[in-house]
Formats: C-alpha cells, sequence, structure tokens
C-alpha cells in the first residue's frame, strides 16, 4: 500500500512538472487576475462544461469586468463582461482585438482557412472580397430585398400546406434561409422537398448543437488530450462532412460552367475568377481550400442563426398571446391585405420592429461571443496582453445587464420604443459584437410605384476591414424582418400546449444558445 501510494504521488507530481513545462502556461505577461488554475485540470472546478457562460458570469462577481481564465491546462483567455470591457476592447482598440480565436471543435476542418477561421493578410482580403462580391451580388439594395420577399413566399406557401396541423418548424425555417444564402452563393434556390438539400441543412444544424453541447464546452477545455480519443466530435465531423460535400458538388458544377469573360452569377464564379486572375500568384489566398472553408462557414451560419433567431420569436408569440395580436394590429393596419412588406415599411412598424429586437436580446443567440485573439502585445486598463492571447467577449452580459435593461430575463418589446411609441435604438444593443454592419442598407428614396415596388434609394456604404464585426449582419436584419413579417401577416400562430407549458429556457446554452423544440400551428388569417 505504502509502494502504491509513492508511485501515485510521483505520477501526479511528474504530471505537474510537465504541464507547468508545456507552452502557453508560462508566459502571463501583466494579466488580469482570476481564479488559480489547477495542474492538470486549469479552472475546471470553476466551470463546469454545460454551463460555460454561467461560471464565467460567477467569476466576474469576484474578479471584475475583465479577468483571466484557464480553460484546461494549457488555453489562457482573457474574458470581457459587461458594455464598457466590451466595447473598449472591440471598439476603442479594434484593430489590436481583431484575431481571431479557437474554437477547438471546428479547428481541425476549417484550420485557419476561410473568411471566418482565418487572421493576418489571409482575412484581411478574403473579407474584403466577401464583402465587395456579396454586394455587387445584391446585398444592401434592392435586388437583395427582392430575393429575401421570394423567399418569404415560398415559406408561407409551404406553411399554407401544414393546413394548421401542428409541427415542428425548425426544418423548413433553415430551409428558407439556407436558399437566400444559396442564391448568392450558388444562384440556386432548392425546393423543400429536395432530399439533398434536407439533409445538408439538417447537418447545418446539427453543426451548431454540436458545438455548443456539454461535450464541446468539454472539448475546448481539453482537445489536446481528446482529439486522439474516441467520442461525440465523430458526429459533429460527419455533420461538417456533409455540408462540405455538399459545398464540393456545387463549387465543382461552377467550375465546369464557368465563363471566364463574363460577369460572375454569384459568390463562387467570383471566388474562382479572382483564382483564375492570381493563379501565377504564389502567395495567393485566393485559394480551393479558402474557397471551400469560406463557403462551408456561409451556409452553415446563414442556414441555422437567422432561422433560430426567427424560431424563437415564434416561440415567444405563443408564450405571450397578446404581443402575437398586437403586432398582427399593426401590420393590418399600416400594410392592409395582399401588400408584401418592405425594408421601406418598418419605420412604419415600430412595435413589430421592438419584438424583433426584445427577441434577439433575449435570446442572446451568441451568449460568449466568438473568441478574438490578441494580433499584437496590447495594454489594456493597465494590463500587458501578449500577443495571440484569446478573449471572450461575452455579448450576453451586455444583452442581459441589469443595469442597461432592467428585469433583463423578462421579455418587453417596449425597451425599444419611445414615449410616443416610436423604435429608439438602444446602444447596448449587440447581439452581432461590436461595430459598424458591413453593408448599411439605405432607406428607399423614392416613392411606391403603380406595382407596389419602390425605387432603391442611394447606393450602400460598406465598412473598412479593419474591424471583425459580422459580415452577414445587414443580410441576417433583412432577413429577419421580411420573413418574420411574412409570416405573421399570413398566420394566426397556435400551439397544442398552454402558454404557461413553454419553456424560453434554452435547450443547448455553450457556443449558441439554441431554443426548445416545440410544435407550431400556422392558422390561416
Amino acid at each position: 500500500m505504502e509502494a502504491a501510494g509513492t508511485w501515485a504521488l510521483l505520477l501526479v507530481l511528474l504530471l505537474l512538472v510537465l504541464t507547468l513545462a508545456l507552452p502557453g502556461t508560462r508566459t502571463r505577461g501583466h494579466l488580469p487576475p482570476g481564479p488559480t488554475p489547477l495542474p492538470l485540470l486549469g479552472n475546471l472546478l470553476q466551470l463546469r462544461p454545460g454551463a460555460l457562460y454561467l461560471g464565467l458570469l460567477r467569476l466576474s462577481k469576484k474578479y471584475g469586468p475583465v479577468f483571466t481564465v484557464y480553460l484546461g491546462p494549457w488555453r489562457r483567455v482573457v474574458v470581457l463582461v459587461g458594455r464598457e470591457a466590451v466595447q473598449e476592447a472591440l471598439g476603442g482598440q479594434a484593430e489590436a482585438f481583431s484575431g481571431r480565436g479557437l474554437v477547438a471543435t471546428l479547428n481541425g476542418t476549417f484550420d485557419g482557412h476561410g473568411v471566418l477561421f482565418s487572421n493576418g493578410e489571409r482575412w484581411r482580403q478574403l473579407r474584403k472580397f466577401t464583402t465587395l462580391a456579396l454586394r455587387d451580388l445584391g446585398m444592401g439594395k434592392r435586388e437583395g430585398e427582392e430575393l429575401i420577399q421570394a423567399e418569404a413566399r415560398c415559406l408561407v406557401e409551404a406553411l399554407r400546406r401544414t393546413r394548421g396541423s401542428p409541427f415542428e418548424p425548425s426544418l423548413l425555417l433553415a430551409q428558407a434561409t439556407s436558399n437566400i444564402i444559396c442564391s448568392l452563393v450558388f444562384r440556386l434556390r432548392f425546393p423543400y422537398d429536395n432530399e439533398e438539400f434536407k439533409a445538408m441543412v439538417r447537418a447545418a444544424g446539427g453543426i451548431v448543437v454540436g458545438v455548443s453541447s456539454p461535450w464541446a464546452q468539454t472539448y475546448e477545455m481539453f482537445s489536446r488530450l481528446l482529439q486522439h480519443l474516441p467520442g461525440p466530435y465523430t458526429q459533429l465531423f460527419g455533420q461538417l462532412r456533409t455540408v462540405a460535400a455538399f459545398a464540393v458538388q456545387q463549387i465543382q458544377r461552377h467550375q465546369r460552367s464557368l465563363d471566364t469573360s463574363g460577369p460572375a452569377r454569384d459568390l463562387v464564379d467570383a471566388f474562382l475568377l479572382k483564382m483564375a486572375k492570381e493563379k501565377q500568384d504564389p502567395n495567393t489566398e485566393f485559394t480551393d481550400k479558402n474557397l471551400l472553408m469560406t463557403v462551408v462557414y456561409l451556409l452553415f451560419a446563414g442556414t441555422v442563426t437567422v432561422s433560430t433567431t426567427i424560431r424563437y420569436t415564434l416561440l415567444l408569440l405563443l408564450k405571450y398571446p397578446q404581443v402575437q395580436e398586437r403586432v398582427q394590429e399593426e401590420l393590418t393596419r399600416e400594410l392592409g391585405p395582399g401588400q408584401a412588406p418592405s425594408l421601406w415599411d418598418r419605420a412604419r412598424l415600430p412595435y413589430t420592429d421592438a419584438v424583433l429586437h426584445e427577441a434577439q436580446r433575449l435570446l442572446a443567440l451568441v451568449p460568449m461571443g466568438l473568441p478574438r485573439a490578441l494580433v499584437k502585445t496590447t495594454r489594456f486598463r493597465g494590463y500587458t496582453l501578449p500577443q495571440g492571447t484569446e478573449v471572450f467577449p461575452l455579448l450576453g452580459s451586455i444583452l442581459h445587464d441589469p443595469e442597461v435593461f432592467k428585469q433583463p430575463e423578462e421579455f418587453n418589446p417596449g425597451r425599444f420604443l419611445d414615449a410616443d411609441g416610436k423604435f429608439k435604438k438602444h446602444e447596448a444593443f449587440l447581439p452581432f459584437s461590436l461595430g459598424i454592419c458591413w453593408v448599411r442598407p439605405c432607406p428607399p428614396s423614392g416613392p411606391p410605384t403603380g406595382l407596389g415596388v419602390r425605387m432603391a434609394g442611394p447606393a450602400p456604404s460598406v465598412s473598412p476591414p479593419g474591424k471583425r464585426v459580422c459580415l452577414g449582419e445587414g443580410l441576417a436584419r433583412t432577413e429577419l424582418f421580411l420573413l418574420f413579417t411574412a409570416i405573421l401577416q399570413a398566420f394566426s400562430l397556435g400551439n397544442p400546449c398552454p402558454p404557461g407549458a413553454l419553456s424560453l429556457q434554452p435547450a443547448v446554452s455553450g457556443l449558441f444558445n439554441i431554443p426548445q423544440a416545440f410544435q407550431l400551428q400556422f392558422q390561416p388569417r
């Protein structure tokens, strides 16, 4: 027994020495305070997988709005909590904080490629190209709005075919939003009954759930160990392969039909033309890998994020039927029957706009924000943060801050209305992180034409590629408004369960907050 105890002690001491000797545990700079990490475990005792975000919020009460934690023994992260800290970093020192941090569950697939997970010159080139290409394809312009309106009509017709029967709407909503991004990326719209399309959409949803699961949060802490062991990540990798195979099929189709003398039909065409132009440049970033990873990101992000927000907003209207009635009364009063909502109408629908904003605030779709990284050693609030330090900007801490939003866990669209009932902006409304939108649609300046189509206003402005803001923010806002208003104009929502039985708590909370599944009935109005 004594010998066994001695060997166990020696093993623990050996592991401790190895842990302290590994890179990433010694160079601390002058970092913010935080709980002392344990050998092998880091701050696992304070940060339970499955409740990582809540654990970080608890630590902020002790260590303040800027503190340091260790996800496992090797991964050091500086956490920013609250509007002031996040705004000071991502706004005041945007360039220094513009690097992309690690999402370990996706790192093996993306490996620093594509517009989301790249850094440095690769990121700058890909971001500028993608921004301008999507703008040229109509985003922020009337063409982009018409594309979304057309998909909204298809969605409404599909919902009519349910004949008021209860069903779980996740897949159909995700197919609608996926078709919008597919129209821009591939110039293709897929029927809702297309099996390959449904498989891709389901896989995209599985990716978002997978990277948010308790297992994924464990993997973020111990990826160096777990990547060599069998586990649930095999399912996630399979879903990534499904989305990638769908993307590869469409890219190959474009390669066969590309007209090098003509204008780009879509994003893939634009990328292939850029590749052809720079094929002699050995340092070009316009490569097959960057194309594939950019398309895969756009597919899974464009498929699930907006549809999840719409689904959560519909859940809120079931929970609060008086809100649904008020939205529909406003739509009837301002638009009347048969007039398709347009962005021009947003100013005339302040309560509807307030409901969408409050739903996004309450959901806090990306509560921890996407990880950032310091591109250079930076002084921040008296601390020295070494180059490469990862940063978690907790967006949920802003959206649910009781000092900014009174009773933040309550659903109250009135937060976004002034005393006269007009929509009012809130500087703490940051569901897409901090920064200006990559394409800011300008309100149309012309009057309605006889066909009910309003002439487009000035061309949209495009942000410079210095801040790592959400590429699709403008697209997401437009989709949310047009799809939501089209649904509420056409249907009254019902549910077999009483409102009190519906839960607003997320089914999964990690990188994303995923709402509970629920049945929905669409009764034609």
